[in-house]
């Protein structure tokens, strides 16, 4: 066989591989399970910097679906544009924190431990559409309790949807080499070992 003949064989057996990938991530990735929204103990939104998830968590509390809202920095706790909703006042109580790890797993560890000392029983969680099924599945393997998932920002064209498609297959690689929960602090307002904001 020739080299150009090999090679067109190369080429075409990764576009099928590159296209079967592409065609099973559209229900994870670009058209995961969104869910009806209905009250809930909290709004959480996933860290990404101050985009238009965070606006969909604040419109989510002005609408009366929860009393509270808590924001992940994600990997940038010093943003200055953060500033406006983590110092801001506004009718319902807003929380900012920074994840031990600046990843979704590390967000779920936070979330599930506030979860845990405060006694939410049921979480709005706002992030971006190709994170929404690994989100699910990160919170959900700790938290017992109810979860809605809605989707906020999502970006356009081939360069953002390959890095999500790579990013987030990590995040899922990562998740089920990591099938343990992390160990959550199982303390109550008001009992020795609870940590407030």
């Amino acid at each position: 066989m020739s080299i150009l003949r090999r090679t067109g064989w190369l080429l075409l057996g990764a576009l099928v591989i590159v296209s079967a990938a592409g065609i099973a991530g559209l229900p994870v990735y670009v058209a995961p399970q969104r869910d009806p929204v209905r009250a809930a103990d909290v709004v959480v939104v996933l860290g990404g910097g101050p985009d238009e998830r965070v606006e969909v968590g604040i419109a989510l509390a002005e609408h009366g679906v929860a009393a509270e809202v808590l924001l992940s920095l994600g990997d940038e706790p010093d943003d200055p544009r953060m500033d406006r909703y983590c110092g801001g006042r506004f009718p319902f109580r807003v929380s900012c924190f920074a994840p031990d790890a600046a990843r979704t797993d590390g967000e779920a560890r936070e979330i599930v431990r506030r979860a845990t000392i405060y006694g939410w029983r049921h979480l709005i969680v706002v992030t971006s559409t190709p994170e929404l099924s690994r989100a699910r599945h990160l919170v959900g393997k700790c938290f017992d309790g109810e979860l809605t998932m809605v989707a906020g920002a999502t970006g356009a064209g081939a360069k953002y949807w390959t890095w999500m498609y790579v990013r987030e297959s990590a995040g899922y690689l990562r998740a089920f080499v990591n099938q343990r929960c992390e160990a959550v602090v199982a303390a109550r307002p008001g009992v020795a070992g609870a940590v407030p904001d």
